[in-house]
């Protein structure tokens, strides 16, 4: 039960993260380098707050927009990104592991030390627990220097599992697996 909720999470973290890479009409800033606290929070979901650290650098972020872009044009039919006079507003309709995700995100913030994305999304197919309406807001904010032992692209999820964004080929194949 825990190892299918961390997979539920870990899939639902990426599928709202795809749409805000590989944007068409406007692209988000580059985040300041150092590490990065993300904590997303499912309104009126029974899932609790998943809270990760991203250790990142200016090439690291521009190279998850064009990993990302390659990735999200497979499992997203639209994605779009436009600047607003308050941030960004991403449309995406977007499909991996049997569900497909239709979500609209206001993203704020300064991408130096805090940024929010408050997501809405309906989900379909795939198991019963995503399926439905959600409301999700990240909050991220810089703490600082990356840890001695962390390099730019590595991700520490909930309970200390560390993954590197630069392994794309696994994180690609670990999305099919996901729905099992």
């Amino acid at each position: 039960m825990t190892r299918q909720l961390f997979s539920l999470g870990l899939a639902s973290c990426l599928l709202a993260l795809l749409p805000a890479f590989g944007a068409c009409a406007d692209e988000l800033p580059i985040r300041k380098a150092g590490l990065w606290e993300m904590k997303m929070v499912r309104a009126g979901s029974s899932m609790p707050e998943v809270t990760m650290q991203h250790c990142t650098d200016e090439a690291t972020d521009k190279e998850m927009s064009t990993a990302f872009s390659p990735m999200s044009k497979e499992v997203c039919s639209k994605k779009d990104i436009q600047k607003t006079a308050t941030g960004y507003v991403s449309d995406s309709v977007c499909g991996a592991a049997g569900v497909s995700i239709t979500s609209h995100a206001e993203i704020t913030g300064d991408f130096n030390s805090a940024y929010t994305v408050k997501s809405t999304a309906h989900a379909e197919g795939g198991p019963a627990a995503i399926q439905g309406d959600h409301v999700t807001t990240i909050e991220a904010k810089w703490l600082g220097a990356c840890k001695p032992d962390q390099k730019p692209g590595d991700i520490v999820m909930p309970g200390g599992l560390k993954m590197n964004i630069h392994d794309m080929e696994k994180l690609k194949n670990l999305l099919p697996k996901l729905s099992k």
